[in-house]
């Protein structure tokens, strides 16, 4: 057994690709291993900006020996069939076996295939795996780039160091060869570093100022950035994702702590802090926030609940207002042990971010010069889709469907009519949420779109659920994002999505497979959640069906879009709901019934039915459920029309006869026999369940209604056991369907049992 060792060095790999390229690295290895009968014990693989390593544990000396067999044509056929498979298989006439095979001569090939060494494997292995190395992006160089047979790699291929035990693994690829030798720190040492195996390779490379493992860079740099912040008297804002790239920047990574001129803080904090990280791809840091906020900040000692957060993703979200503040400083990773303590790097790059801060404070104070009215004015000349016009084209739709939502009687949003405040603010809000699009700042960082609106909302002295709702009109962005609450932005938001899923679907353009390109159903599960988590009162098929009329020169039916719609809501929100721990196929009993769209009231049936299926009445009288509908199933074409027509319908109970005549009742109508007891039982527990079960429905108390029925769990199950339903008397039967038919319609009033499983 042997441990190998290979690296690949190369210039600079861009941090964002080494992840993949390790796990490539590890899944070609293991494949060349496999191919050739090999399994490696542990494997660990590195990287770092000029260099991919892997180290394979407890490689065995060679292959084993193998003994493969291919059976071939039959004794007496064709010389040239008999020829043909002697030289597919590398062997001689003479060498052939034959054997019997179902009472006929057959020709076999035993090919013998001998153990190969493991470094002869390797040598081949290794020009393979550089050869199909799958970089996004890759390139050739030198004189031979001229030819597309070339190498490609990230970036040019200038060494690999194989090391099988101690022993070289020889081998070559366009010009590279391998060798024991390979490079230390860029700066801090000069010439070769010689590798004697993979047992040294590390600490060779350590003491030479390269760690060659990544998890020990991102610990340096997320400790040694916590730190340097504590020791100015200020606190890192967590970034996982800078930790990762600067450890990917950097061979020997040393954060520095830096600062800026605190003037700069007039400007948004996440303008800071998007300049300081996708610029520069520095840390920022906060201290104490003082009582009253800065200029440019959104109101500190208040706080604005969920609409004060940024639609960042949680790694790089700021501390609360009246809590943390940013503070002038920021957090660089050098990339060398500076012999002046960085002070030279970190005045560096002081300077670069202050020409950055100039820039941003520049547009901060020049969008400002104008009314967002005005900047609207200028989303005439963007167009948002070919067939769907202009942004300012959709912002009318936007602020036309949010305006008329707010007017729905019972819809949750605190019911406005045109001139009340409500109605108002929405009006404004919606048609003012896009105007930051053409701004300098926008322009500069596009991912601070709606956060700039609202920052301008502000400075131009709108209100604040105006400036709210123009920030956050774009949230809930995914699945873990936040949900506004405030009603303007609550009303603007939800427009916004749904005027893009109708519109979309007007035109034909829906999600395919697993292409989206205008992320569709992510904006279908953020209305779904905008409208369960706000408990919105909408009938989404009025909705849907009233804004595909505002759709302009439509390429598809307003019908067919509006069904496709409705296919869509209800496929998105099973996906939600199953990630919620909801059985998708309760959805599916609920929608079954047919004519609900009220995303709230379904949600509360879905539940009140999960409760109730998991219980024991639950679960038995889901089986009497089912057998009763297996019978129907069968016999519902054999009984007569009247009794098959009631058998898909509930009883009306409120004209039966009140059962003291010389027979009983079932329902609405007279029996010709006397009914067995477990018969009566089960039609006076119908009698009694389904005015309770409509009631409860009626009024949502879905958990009484689920109640109602667990009443009848007994008496279905008595009925099983003591009554023949397909009796020999034609009257008896045929009642007896129509009270299984009832039963059946009963349990409908609360889902269609029929698709809930078990």
């Amino acid at each position: 057994m042997a441990d190998f060792l290979l690296e690949l060095l190369s210039e600079e790999i861009p941090a964002r690709m080494q992840a993949k390229a390790r796990a490539d690295l590890e899944r070609l290895f293991v494949a060349q291993l496999s191919d050739a009968g090999l399994k490696a014990g542990d494997i660990t693989v590195y990287s770092t900006p000029r260099r991919l390593a892997l180290i394979a544990k407890d490689l065995p000396d060679q292959t084993e020996a193998v003994s493969e067999e291919a059976k071939g044509p039959p004794e007496g056929a064709p010389d040239q069939a008999v020829d043909g498979f002697c030289r597919k298989n590398g062997v001689t006439r003479d060498q052939l076996e034959v054997r019997d095979v179902k009472g006929r001569a057959t020709y076999f090939a035993v090919i013998n295939k001998p153990g190969r060494a493991t470094s002869d494997v390797l040598s081949e292995a290794i020009p393979a795996i550089i050869k199909a190395f799958p970089w996004p992006k890759s390139m050739r160089w030198g004189d031979a780039s001229l030819s597309t047979e070339s190498l490609r790699w990230v970036r040019p291929l200038s060494g690999i160091v194989a090391i099988l035990g101690d022993d070289l693994v020889e081998c070559e690829i366009d010009g590279v060869t391998s060798g024991y030798e390979t490079v230390g720190h860029r700066f801090h040492h000069d010439g070769v570093v010689t590798i004697g195996n993979a047992g040294d390779y590390a600490e060779k490379l350590r003491a030479c100022h390269v760690l060659v493992d990544q998890a020990e860079r991102e610990a340096i740099v997320r400790d040694g950035a916590a730190k340097a912040a504590s020791d100015g008297g200020l606190e890192l804002v967590a970034d996982e994702g800078l930790v990762i790239e600067n450890a990917g920047l950097t061979e020997w990574p040393v954060p520095l702590l830096g600062s800026f001129d605190p003037a700069f803080l007039d400007v948004p904090e996440e303008v800071i802090q998007l300049t300081a990280r996708v610029n520069q791809k520095y840390f920022v840091c906060t201290q104490p926030s003082p009582l009253q906020g800065r200029g440019g900040s959104r109101a500190a000692a208040e706080g604005e609940g969920n609409a004060a957060q940024s639609d960042r993703p949680p790694s790089q979200t700021l501390p609360p207002k009246g809590e943390r503040a940013l503070a002038p400083n920021f957090i660089c990773t050098a990339n060398i042990d500076a012999t002046d303590g960085g002070k030279a790097i970190v005045a560096g790059n002081e300077k670069v971010l202050a020409a950055r801060l100039s820039d941003a404070k520049f547009f901060w104070e020049l969008d400002q010069k104008t009314p967002l009215e005005e900047h609207a004015k200028k989303l005439s000349n963007i167009v948002f889709h070919e067939k769907l016009g202009t942004v300012a084209d959709k912002v009318e739709r936007v602020a036309k469907l949010a305006e008329w939502l707010v007017s729905l009687e019972g819809n949750g949003f605190y019911q406005s009519s045109p001139g009340d405040t409500l109605h108002g603010e929405v009006s404004e809000a919606a048609r003012l949420c896009k105007a930051d699009l053409v701004t300098e700042m926008v322009g500069e960082f596009p991912d601070l779109q709606g956060l700039m609106g609202g920052y301008y909302a502000e400075k131009q002295g709108k209100s604040k659920a105006v400036a709210n709702a123009i920030r956050d009109h774009y949230k809930p962005v995914g699945q873990g994002d936040e949900v506004p609450t405030d009603p303007v932005t609550v009303a603007v938001s939800l427009a916004d999505k749904l005027d893009t899923l109708v519109g979309f679907w007007r035109i034909g353009e829906t999600p395919t497979g697993s292409k989206d390109p205008f992320a569709l159903r992510r904006a279908m599960l953020a209305v779904i959640r905008l409208v369960s988590e706000n408990s919105l009162r909408l009938e989404m098929r009025r909705v849907f069906e009233k804004h595909a009329l505002q759709i302009d020169n439509p390429t598809v039916d307003h019908g067919q879009s509006v069904l496709g719609l409705l296919d869509f809501f209800a496929d998105r929100l099973k996906v939600q709901q199953r990630e919620a721990g909801v059985r998708h196929d309760l959805i599916d009993a609920v929608f079954a019934l047919g004519g609900e769209d009220d995303l709230v009231r379904l949600l509360a049936q879905v539940k009140a039915l999960q409760a109730f299926v998991e219980t024991p009445d639950g679960e038995n009288l889901l089986a009497g459920y089912k057998r009763a509908a297996n019978i129907l199933k069968k016999e519902l074409g054999e009984i007569s029309a009247p009794a098959q027509a009631g058998a898909h319908l509930p009883s009306d109970t409120s004209d039966a006869p009140s059962g003291d005549g010389p027979l009983p009742t079932q329902g609405n109508k007279t029996l010709s026999y006397t009914p067995e007891k477990a018969e009566k039982a089960l039609i006076d527990a119908l009698d009694a369940a389904q005015p309770d079960v409509t009631a409860a429905i009626a009024a949502e108390e879905f958990e009484k209604a689920m109640t109602a029925l667990s009443h009848l769990r007994a008496p279905i199950d008595q009925f099983f056991e003591d009554v023949t339903v397909n009796d020999s008397d034609a009257d008896k039967r045929e009642a007896r369907l129509a009270l299984l038919a009832r039963f059946r319609a009963a349990v409908h009033q609360v889902a269609d049992f029929s698709k809930i499983e078990g």
